[in-house]
């Protein structure tokens, strides 16, 4: 967000919130009304964070599978030929009808 607004300042463009009166960027306290909510959002990031990975803890504790699931053995190996001829990914990705980071996740040396 600051980096946004000192954008907007050097331009010569102020923010004022139409709902929040103390949102002001125009007036002697933009500055300290910016810090704080830069600290305020970067903490609200940091908790977003934290129950993020306690929810995916609880739901592998029951058993829950995260992430995509694992493409099937020959999918792989088929992957590995043609990357093995010179194809590329991209080519490959197309040809196979799948994304070209799952071919790229496939023929990455392990």
């Amino acid at each position: 967000m600051r980096q946004y607004l000192n954008e907007l300042e050097s331009f010569g463009v102020g923010y004022k919130s139409y709902t929040e009166q103390y949102m002001d960027s125009t007036g002697i306290f933009k500055d300290a009304i910016i810090s704080v909510l830069a600290t305020i959002a970067k903490q609200e990031r940091v908790r977003l964070s934290e129950r993020t990975k306690s929810g995916m803890a609880r739901a592998r504790e029951k058993g829950k599978v995260i992430g995509a699931p694992a493409k099937d053995a020959q999918i792989v190996e088929q992957v590995r030929r043609l990357k093995a001829t010179g194809i590329s990914n991209q080519a490959i990705a197309r040809a196979m009808q799948i994304s070209p980071s799952t071919v790229a996740k496939y023929v990455m040396p392990c």
